[in-house]
């Protein structure tokens, strides 16, 4: 059958984790991942080379490459030693080193593709070096993604300190794509960062795609507390012009007490639950089923199983 072809947008360990799903799926993937991280390796690298934020990019090639396991091993490798180079893991500077030597990131990731046959392709959402800024419900204003996330009085919006220049293979992705996903992870830092760029907009008010979001499992604290569903897509209806969200993935598997009083206590962190009936008003398909998939007592979705849903909703 021919693939059908999607584009996802995030970024952080939620989209890592859905790509390692989509990619054994009859799938033609085009990753999008932001590129506003600003923490550890990452930030010094930013700093020294005035570029992008390569960390998520990183995570995403682990997830799209044949052997995950060895890729991941590699990439993820930190130096411990006393120079420069501590705490810069492999892939990192593999990264910066491609975009180097072919000029640009979106080059410098084929050339590191060409290497580790990848299941799908990766786009940065820019190639600017761009910084996240967040207005807080105190007021506040934070500049750099990991202050956003680290500032616990909740986030009232995002918006980039320089206007990005969006990477034009990123608009091509989602003109040509049949659906549109929003990955799991943080709705500010991982999946509106996309959302506040205006030709991202433009392009999805054209596209006659399908618009996907998976839900997370847990809220996150300073950003969806005490959030449903409904709650996450309303809030993503507001970014997207003149779309809407066409279907959420939401679970219906049950999670053990324990496991969610050890979230709640020590991360401060709640089961999303599901409001069918404000769903329904919102004329959204609900897609369900067990989705738990429970790591080291972490909760995780089952990214196969997500995979084949979306791929069933689809064809239907």
């Amino acid at each position: 059958m021919e693939k059908i072809k999607v584009a996802v947008l995030g970024g952080g360990t939620g989209m890592s984790i859905l790509l390692k799903g989509l990619k054994k799926v009859p799938f033609d993937i085009s990753a999008v991942v932001t590129v506003s991280d600003d923490g550890k390796s990452t930030g010094r690298l930013r700093e020294e080379f005035n570029m992008l934020a390569v960390g998520d990019i990183r995570k995403v090639l682990i997830s799209l490459s044949e052997d995950e396991e060895s890729v991941g091993k590699l990439l993820e490798y930190r130096f411990d030693t006393n120079s420069d180079l501590n705490g810069h893991p492999i892939g990192n500077l593999l990264l910066t080193g491609a975009k180097d030597i072919t000029g640009n990131m979106s080059d410098g990731i084929e050339l590191v593709n060409s290497i580790l046959k990848l299941g799908g392709k990766v786009l940065p959402l820019t190639e600017d070096n761009i910084t996240l800024m967040g207005r807080m419900t105190d007021g506040t204003i934070v500049e750099g993604e990991h202050k956003i996330t680290e500032y616990k009085k909740g986030i009232e919006s995002v918006f980039y300190k320089e206007k990005p220049t969006v990477n034009p293979d990123v608009l091509k992705a989602i003109r040509e794509a049949d659906a549109i996903i929003l990955s799991m992870g943080s709705l500010f830092t991982s999946i509106i960062p996309n959302l506040i760029c205006k030709e991202v907009i433009q392009e999805l008010e054209k596209s006659k795609a399908k618009i996907i979001y998976i839900c997370n499992v847990m809220t996150q604290p300073g950003e969806t507390d005490e959030f449903l569903v409904s709650h996450h897509i309303r809030l993503l209806n507001k970014f997207l012009g003149t779309r809407k969200v066409d279907a959420v993935v939401v679970n219906n598997g049950k999670i053990e007490p324990e496991i969610i009083q050890k979230y709640a206590t020590t991360e401060e962190k709640d089961l999303v639950e599901v409001d069918y009936k404000n769903l329904e008003k919102l004329d959204v398909d609900v897609i369900e089923n067990n989705y738990v998939l429970i790591e080291n007592n972490i909760i995780r979705h089952n990214a196969l199983k997500v995979s084949i849903d979306l791929l069933s909703y689809l064809l239907d």
